[in-house]
């Protein structure tokens, strides 16, 4: 098993619910009520496209990141806070 590093964005959709996305693999988002929700489908849609792109024996995005085997996960937060 080989892990991957993906850059994913997410954006509150206007009717609720997120929109996760990542923009290194082309047609890779997806939506979920929560973010984790978001977050776990756009895993799932991710990894079907890069399984995809190995039966057509096509290469990988350049952008995307292997992992290193001992590698702790990272991410980011935005957080807002109001002005005290």
């Amino acid at each position: 098993m080989v892990r991957y590093i993906l850059p994913i964005e997410i954006q509150p959709l206007e009717e609720g619910g997120y929109l996760a996305s990542c923009p290194v693999i082309q047609g890779c988002h997806a939506e979920g009520k929560t973010v984790a929700e978001a977050m776990n489908n756009v895993e799932d849609i991710a990894r079907i496209l890069l399984e995809l792109r190995i039966e057509d024996g096509l290469p990988f995005p350049e952008e995307l990141r292997q992992a290193e085997p001992d590698t702790a996960l990272h991410g980011e937060l935005l957080l807002t806070v109001s002005n005290p």
